[in-house]
């Protein structure tokens, strides 16, 4: 068996050689066509998320683009018990002139019950439901916005509980923290898209 690997692979080299010696005569080039590779670069690469700056448990997460300054959004991702993750919280400032002064997009396990919605409580306040945009191969997800007293709520507090609902286990609540520890310091610099 080992020979005839051997032989494969020998064949296969002698094939590529042949190969390119053709294409050389064929473009009339001193020597066959071969990536030279490029350089690699220190830096994220173009579309991956990289990690800016951290406040506490907020990451400043931006995504590398060809402009001047690449997109960011204030990120904490949310655990289990287990500290096995579960949730993506990612936060936004939004323009003036609108109720909503932020937004945040947040990502949840497949197989959550939508109808049941995620909510948002802040230091064991009354929450706030919010309904579930869509779900892709990633997870399930909630656009939602916030107005300035649910932004300043998550200024004075210590922790915010969101909560979701398993559809497997639709008598079931899954309760997730989101620590707010380094929350002002990060939404004070996060990027503000428009509306």
């Amino acid at each position: 068996m080992r020979r005839i690997l051997n032989f494969t692979c020998a064949a296969t080299l002698v094939a590529v050689a042949g190969a390119a010696q053709a294409q050389t005569q064929d473009t009339g080039t001193t020597g066959p066509t071969l990536d030279l590779g490029q350089p690699v670069s220190e830096g994220p690469r173009l579309g991956e998320r990289y990690s800016k700056e951290t406040f506490n448990d907020w990451e400043l997460a931006c995504i590398k683009t060809e402009a001047e300054t690449d997109p960011c959004s204030l990120l904490q991702v949310l655990t289990d018990e287990g500290g096995n993750p579960m949730a993506e919280f990612s936060l936004f400032r939004l323009q003036e002139g609108g109720q909503a002064v932020a937004g945040a997009t947040v990502i949840v396990p497949l197989e959550t019950l939508l109808p049941a919605q995620l909510t948002i409580s802040v230091d064991g306040e009354p929450g706030k439901r919010y309904n579930y945009t869509f779900c892709n191969p990633i997870g399930c997800i909630a656009q939602i916005g916030f107005t300035q007293d649910d932004v300043d709520a998550f200024k004075r507090g210590a922790a915010a509980i969101v909560s979701l609902v398993p559809a497997p286990a639709p008598d079931q609540q899954i309760n997730l923290e989101l620590s707010l520890k380094g929350f002002t310091a990060g939404y004070d610099v996060v990027d503000i898209v428009e509306n």
